[in-house]
């Protein structure tokens, strides 16, 4: 048992100490937010993330999972504190990391002992060093530390899963002092460690989700190549997939990815590598196919509907991917954006979003399924792939819309089975 601090509580760091403290860790979550830790201390959790609740509800009431609003008492209680707060994009896209460096001086300021930190938040290359050099200046009974670089590979929707069964645990030191405590905070998860310099475990993350990105922006190209030449998308993804060397994973054709991840790291990596002098222009392409397929689809409503205006439009999905109601950047934004901008009504529909998306989209009507959504609309449009979704009545959705035109951007119902019950179909790439 390691008695461990984790510094923020959104995704990232709820989950990490919630699955920490499941492996049999003592573990204190920091956050800022107060009412945020009433909640939390109640069991109870502020974002949808499946399987998390009941860990946090087992662990709070076992005592190995506690919330603070006090840095200074989760430092004090840790021999391994986390640092897991926010690193927005800003507008040129570098990282802001006024977050880490507020909470590396508070570190600092509260350290009365040794301790290993521990950056989780996704951080530029060289963060490592700039965080040793925060905590120095502020440490003011110069207390020993080490400086770990341990960057999180968490998916929305999947991240108990993935923190509970991890691929590979990556554990970047400055030197062989906090890599054994850092093993015994992994062993309960039973995961290859790679232990590397601090610089090239930042450099994973970044490498990682742009390489992801990468195949998902490759495979709406090849979409676009299918459409022109009659192929199926979802045929050339399956053959390509069962090649070991490329896999089949992120080879999904559809609007483009979102959130909170991928954008964010990928603007970032550009921005890392141009201040290092190399020009990302393979990065920066990934960028441009992303925003063409929202243009994309956009052309594929107004080639079914010719005019927008006026038109009654249902949207099943808006958080920007399944299993998650996280509608950072989510794709349906900027279609709903655009279709309100040219005078179309909007209904809407998501399993576990809704709550977020009243807060950030006016004008729209919440409905409580999809049916309701999609009562006498001009058109349905799918932006986020739901189970729900792939299960839909069609025989009943199609007797409750006026028209039945479906525009699928996510390839979620099946071309032969809408055309057999007499739906106007368009999907991407197929």
């Amino acid at each position: 048992m390691v008695k461990i601090a984790i510094i923020g509580t959104g995704y990232v760091g709820l989950t990490t100490g919630a699955c920490f403290a499941e492996a049999g860790h003592d573990v204190v979550c920091v956050d800022n937010d107060l009412k945020k830790v009433t909640l939390l201390e109640s069991g109870k959790i502020p974002i949808y993330e499946p399987g998390l609740e009941p860990i946090v509800k087992k662990n709070v009431l076992s005592k190995r999972l506690r919330f603070t609003g006090k840095i200074a008492e989760g430092v004090n209680h840790a021999e391994v504190v986390f640092i897991a707060v926010p690193t927005p994009p800003r507008p040129d896209g570098s990282v802001d990391m006024s977050f880490v460096e507020k909470v590396a001086c508070e570190i600092a300021g509260a350290m009365i002992e040794y301790k290993i930190i521990v950056d989780k938040s996704t951080v530029p290359v060289k963060t490592g060093e700039k965080v040793a050099q925060v905590i120095k200046r502020y440490n003011r009974r110069k207390v020993d530390f080490d400086i770990v670089s341990n960057p999180e590979f968490l998916r929305e929707g999947c991240a108990v899963q993935d923190l509970m069964q991890p691929d590979r645990v990556v554990i970047g030191v400055g030197s062989d002092r906090p890599v054994a405590k850092m093993k015994e905070v992994y062993e309960p998860f039973h995961a290859p460690i790679v232990v590397t310099d601090i610089n090239s475990a930042e450099l994973i993350k970044h490498a990682c989700n742009s390489f992801l990105a990468l195949k998902i922006s490759y495979i709406n190209a090849v979409s676009a190549i299918c459409e022109a030449s009659g192929a199926n998308v979802e045929d050339v993804a399956h053959g390509m997939g069962l090649d070991k060397r490329i896999g089949r994973a992120f080879l999904n054709a559809g609007l483009g990815y979102g959130g909170s991840c991928f954008p964010k790291d990928i603007s970032a990596f550009v921005h890392i590598a141009e201040h290092l002098g190399y020009d990302f222009r393979l990065l920066k392409e990934v960028q441009n196919i992303n925003a063409e397929q929202i243009e994309r689809f956009m052309k594929k409503i107004h080639e079914t509907l010719w005019i927008v205006q006026d038109k009654a439009i249902a949207v099943l999905g808006l958080a920007f991917k399944p299993n998650t109601d996280d509608m950072r950047l989510a794709p349906s934004l900027d279609v709903i954006h655009r279709l309100q901008k040219e005078g179309a009504r909007i209904r809407a529909y998501d399993p576990k979003a809704m709550d977020k998306a009243r807060e950030i989209l006016d004008g729209v009507e919440f409905c409580d399924s999809p049916y309701t959504a999609a009562r006498d609309v001009d058109a349905l449009l799918i932006c986020s792939e739901w189970d729900e979704f792939r299960h839909l009545d069609l025989e009943k959705l199609r007797s409750v819309m006026g028209q039945p035109v479906v525009l699928d951007g996510r390839n979620v119902l099946d071309p032969k089975q809408m055309e057999k019950l007499g739906f106007v179909y368009k999907s991407i790439g197929r």
